[in-house]
């Protein structure tokens, strides 16, 4: 009995955590298309804005501290600061989301 008690608490621990992952994924993609595709393309690719391919080696080279300084302080003179806008999560998830246009 301790054993089914056991698999099945882990079993919705597992649940709960794909579902937590995916529900995060799914804010950060909303949180992109709201404050980053504008300049940074709905793919990720650039804008006309000359803005960097997210794909690319330099920004995918970039650790996820460096990523977060960015978006949280900018970068003048394009990149607005988004660290009083966002939440930290918020920006953890969208570090996470860059790196999703990995190629």
């Amino acid at each position: 009995m301790k054993l089914r008690l056991s698999l099945a608490f882990l079993l919705v621990c597992g649940v709960m955590a794909v579902c937590s992952a995916s529900a995060a994924a799914q804010d950060a993609a909303s949180t992109y298309k709201a404050k980053c595709a504008m300049c940074h393309g709905a793919d990720g690719k650039g804008g006309k804005m000359g803005t960097k391919d997210f794909a690319a080696p330099d920004i995918q080279g970039m650790t996820d501290a460096q990523l977060t300084e960015i978006i949280t302080k900018g970068k003048p003179p394009k990149m607005p600061a988004y660290g009083d806008k966002l939440k930290d999560s918020d920006i953890k998830d969208l570090v996470a989301y860059i790196r999703t246009f990995k190629k």
